[in-house]
């Protein structure tokens, strides 16, 4: 890899987008295999031939260095990229495919390779890594290519001085490994070359934008100052830094983040970027403790004041007039009357007196109590209930997961939510237990022995009981204890395999129709509903339909009875939290739609063991009945005149195209908007986006929940493209390409995706990035992860299934992802990789992560990975007995247990620190990551290898090396 300075040194990344252009030369075209399962030995420096040329190679000599860095991998046999630069000489015919001709590929590789992706020759070891200095020059500050590298020797910067393809060919010149401009050199076929010169170059792996690097420089620019939101328009830093918030106008980037804060004029320029203009918005965000929750205003009986013709709401951005007796609305522009309780004077600036008195005039986010217009029936509401449905066929009941869910149920109801302040939660409870046939059950407080009641009519499903089923925790405790010990006796000798769903999910939202509340029912469920009654499913599990036309069948609901359901329990208010423990396979495709559609969360234990999972499930048990949720919510995301909200993604219903419907919606959920031009925007003004959350919280009380943020708009592209941020890119290009599968073959989406991010890097580099050779890959800097990413989005689960994931693993991958914030698909698609054994032993900070590859582990070395759902041990073979001995009190490597889930408790320090390390990283996430061990050279090593993301997956998922090579060749083609 080569690399050529700017003639001032590169301004440090700053976070903010701003700073140079990251540049890549054009890569050959083939696409070395990078990080192949076992494809060298670890720690091992390996030789690379010295490139004794090919006959016929001119060797570029040292230029002045260009304006953007550059960087030219290496050639190596086998097809080519073809390069832009018009006709060719005679005798400088290149040895690949010409650019009309789809690339060659020798023979036909094992399994689907993403579109344009080769296999060539064998994988050569990996060359040593080069850092030289060379003396006049100032190092590359750009820190995200590792090291600070200067220039290198015999390099020849393609511009502005003379192009170097086209040159005739002079005397073979001796050349280091590793410094080939590929545009210079025709390419031999493979077969053309002696065998000693077959030998791969590799692109170095450090020469290209490292993910870590980028979040360490983040980190260390902005996590130090708080970010302060007054400034309209400015990137927030990135979601993988700690920082403080201070509202001062504009919602904290916890609750609103944006694809770009400098949104295009106009539609046209919109539409030549490419860049979709879409905000990911958390409405009920947790804050950390430093950070105060949004102020409630109270306006008593008038409520809140709101534009006349809009209906937005009263934010800092609205505009007082004439003496303050009015104001002008900022999102529509309308003239409205302040009304008389409301009015105050204004100062010299046209600004109210009582602006920093007010939350909702001087800040981004806070909520209004709601008055009984905002409420169903012009009634106020009463608090939520909460049902425990309990699955109790065999299944359930030999796993041992009835016995446990009732014990752990007996302590977990005295920490419902509550209001601030409040000595205990309004929630009343209720239980039933079902196989084929539902079991109500009285607990009312007067009661010496709860009573059970049988509906055994599951096809037209009634409440057999109104008065005693649903109660308060504390007048009924006896009661309930009794139950709960009941319940594992009573169906101890069960033989009852046959389970019913829907009609379960219809009991409960009668039961809260009854009771005249909204609720969450807590599902907890083994099988595939196939006893007789509505809802009934069959299997049809059929690996032979993955990469076919009909694929997308195995992502759509099997009957249209579990929408219908879903829709009733959004007009009741009723959300569904499901807890699937399947031994085989539970089509959670259609399973799902139910909570997926109230705004509810599913949760997968395969194959459940009380011994192995009592853990992760107790624990996301505790944080999802624990956690705050607005329940009966409906939410409007209004803007600013020239945009609108045209797209919507996550866990919500939508029964016209403005409003979603959200049956609960907890501070983990996210609501994916995306918005188009309907007419020009104004630069001077900008635009904005008022998110307004009206919901009944744990009390019973109806709230609105206001957020404000203010964007800026931008004539040049330049601009828009320094203002983007890639993680929330990422997050909706996801989401767009998980719903996509629901209606077209998985090639087709993600084929849309590359085609998509080709045309936004192209746009950059025909408008935005100085004129240099068509052989560098040039990359916006604030978008220079974007190909990275996108690669692990394309190689994920559901987009590229290994031959080991199950129909319904993707399933529930899909449905979680929907919903995700920022921060959880940035580790999900990208995993953490930290090093243990780096960092001294007494240090109390996260040691810094390394790239997620083969290549970065050390067989002397102990890694931990995580990625929100998953968390692994990876212990080394050459590890120090001292360190084996620390961790697992063994004597060494061989006697550890693969696949050992819970690190014994030692009293050393090296034990304290990882285990405390394993608890952060668990604290950090929405969901309990269960540990594995995995040894090296272990069978359960496949299993890990799936998230070193950098590397060929065994899918035929494209390496990032690969991938970024053939993100060129698809940029050189829109460009030519």
């Amino acid at each position: 890899m080569q690399i050529s300075s700017a003639v001032a040194p590169a301004p440090p990344s700053s976070g903010l987008g701003y700073g140079p252009p990251t540049s890549l030369a054009s890569a050959s075209g083939s696409f070395p295999n990078s990080g192949l399962y076992g494809s060298y030995p670890q720690g091992q420096a390996s030789p690379v031939s010295q490139a004794q040329g090919h006959p016929g190679i001119q060797t570029p000599q040292r230029s002045a260095p260009s304006q953007a860095s550059s960087f030219t991998p290496p050639v190596s046999g086998g097809p080519r990229l073809p390069s832009m630069t018009g006709p060719l000489l005679p005798g400088q015919g290149f040895g690949g495919p010409s650019v009309s001709q789809p690339n060659h590929v020798s023979s036909p590789p094992p399994q689907a390779l993403p579109p344009g992706t080769q296999m060539t020759g064998p994988l050569g070891p990996p060359p040593p890594m080069h850092s030289l200095q060379q003396p006049g020059y100032q190092p590359q500050q750009n820190g995200s290519f590792g090291s600070a590298r200067g220039p290198q020797p015999n390099y020849g910067s393609p511009y502005p001085a003379a192009p170097t393809f086209g040159s005739q060919p002079g005397p073979p010149q001796p050349l280091p490994p590793k410094r080939l401009d590929p545009d210079a050199i025709p390419s031999p076929q493979l077969n053309e070359l002696p065998p000693q010169q077959k030998t791969r170059h590799r692109i170095d792996p450090d020469a290209i934008p490292s993910p870590i690097q980028v979040i360490e420089d983040d980190r260390n620019n902005r996590g130090t100052e708080p970010f302060v939101t007054g400034v309209r328009g400015q990137v927030p830093p990135l979601v993988t830094t700690n920082f403080l918030v201070k509202d001062q106008g504009n919602a904290s980037p916890r609750y609103i983040r944006c694809t770009s804060y400098n949104i295009p004029c106009t539609s046209d320029m919109a539409k030549q970027a490419q860049v979709p203009l879409a905000a990911v918005i958390k409405p009920l965000a947790t804050l950390p403790p430093d950070e105060a929750s949004p102020y409630v205003v109270d306006h008593g009986e008038s409520g809140p004041l709101r534009c006349n013709r809009c209906k937005a709401y009263m934010c800092p951005f609205m505009q007082f007039i004439e003496g303050g007796r009015r104001f002008q609305c900022c999102f529509c522009s309308c003239i409205n009357d302040v009304p008389p309780q409301y009015f105050q004077h204004l100062d010299h600036t046209g600004k109210r007196v009582d602006a920093y008195d007010r939350p909702e005039l001087s800040l981004g986010s806070y909520e209004f109590l709601a008055t009984v217009d905002y409420c169903k029936n012009n009634k106020f509401p009463s608090p939520p209930a909460f049902i425990f449905m309990i699955d109790v066929s065999y299944n359930a009941i030999r796993t041992g997961l009835v016995r446990l869910l009732c014990e752990e149920l007996k302590s977990l109801l005295d920490f419902l939510p509550r209001e601030c302040g409040a000595e205990e939660s309004a929630i009343r409870v209720g239980f039933v237990t079902y196989n084929k046939v539902l079991h109500f059950y009285n607990v009312k407080s007067s009661l010496a022995q709860p009573q059970m009641m049988v509906v055994s009519d599951v096809a037209d499903m009634f409440v057999p009981l109104l008065d005693g089923f649903l109660v308060n925790v504390n007048e009924s405790r006896a009661v309930i204890t009794s139950l709960l010990d009941q319940i594992p006796e009573m169906f101890a000798d069960t033989r009852e395999t046959e389970t019913v769903f829907v009609p379960v999910i219809q009991a409960g939202m009668e039961a809260l129709k009854a009771a005249e509340c909204a609720g969450k029912l807590f599902l907890f469920h083994t099988s595939l509903p196939i006893a007789e009654a509505p809802g009934k499913l069959k299997n049809r599990d059929d690996r032979k339909l993955i990469n076919t036309d009909k694929e997308k069948t195995l992502f759509q609901p099997q009957t249209g009875a579990y929408q219908t359901l879903a829709k009733e329990c959004v007009a009741q208010g009723c959300c569904i939290d499901l807890f699937l423990f399947p031994n085989q396979y539970v089509d959670v495709a259609t399973l799902s739609v139910v909570p997926q559609l109230t705004g509810g969360s599913v949760y997968k234990y395969a194959c459940f063991q009380v011994e192995n999972d009592q853990e992760r499930f107790l624990s996301d048990l505790r944080r999802d009945v624990q956690k705050v949720v607005g329940f009966d919510a409906v939410m409007r995301v209004r803007t600013s005149t020239g945009i609108r909200a045209v797209d919507f993604f996550g866990a919500f219903y939508m029964s016209n195209t403005t409003d979603v419907e959200l049956a609960g919606l907890d501070g983990d959920k996210t609501v994916t908007v995306e918005f188009k031009h309907d007419d020009r925007l104004n630069e001077e003004s900008g635009a904005l986006l008022q998110c307004a959350l009206l919901y009944t919280s744990c009390a019973g009380q109806r709230r609105l929940r206001i957020h404000n943020l203010a964007l800026n708009c931008c004539t040049q592209l330049a601009d828009l493209y320094r203002n983007c941020e890639t993680d929330t890119l990422i997050n909706y290009m996801a989401k767009f390409a998980y719903r996509g599968v629901l209606n077209s073959p998985v090639k087709a989406v993600r084929d849309t995706l590359i085609t998509q991010c080709a045309q936004i890097l192209a746009c950059y580099r025909k408008n935005c990035a100085s004129p240099s050779s068509a052989g560098q890959l040039i990359l916006p800097e604030c978008m220079k992860l974007l190909p990275v990413y996108l690669n692990c989005v394309l190689k994920s689960d559901v987009l590229q299934p290994g031959a080991e994931v199950t129909t319904d693993d993707r399933a529930y991958v899909r449905q979680l992802v929907t919903s995700m914030d920022v921060a959880e698909t940035n580790v999900f698609f990208y995993p953490r990789l930290l090093p243990l054994t780096k960092s001294p032993i007494e240090s109390t900070t996260e040691p810094t992560a390394v790239r997620a590859s083969e290549e970065r582990l050390s067989n002397g070395d102990i890694y931990l990975l995580e990625n929100g759902l998953n968390l692994f041990l990876w212990v080394g073979a050459s590890v120090q007995q001292g360190v084996v001995q620390s961790l697992f009190s063994v004597s060494s490597f061989s006697q550890i247990t693969s696949g050992l889930s819970v690190l014994p408790v030692l009293d050393n320090p090296l034990s304290k620190k990882v285990r405390g390390l394993i608890d952060s990283l668990r604290a950090q996430r929405s969901r309990y990551m269960k540990l594995i061990v995995v040894k090296q050279e272990d069978k359960l090593e496949m299993l890990f290898k799936h998230f070193l993301v950098e590397d060929k997956s065994l899918s035929g998922g494209a390496s990032y090396v690969d991938f970024l090579c053939h993100m060129h060749k698809e940029i050189r083609q829109l460009l030519s």
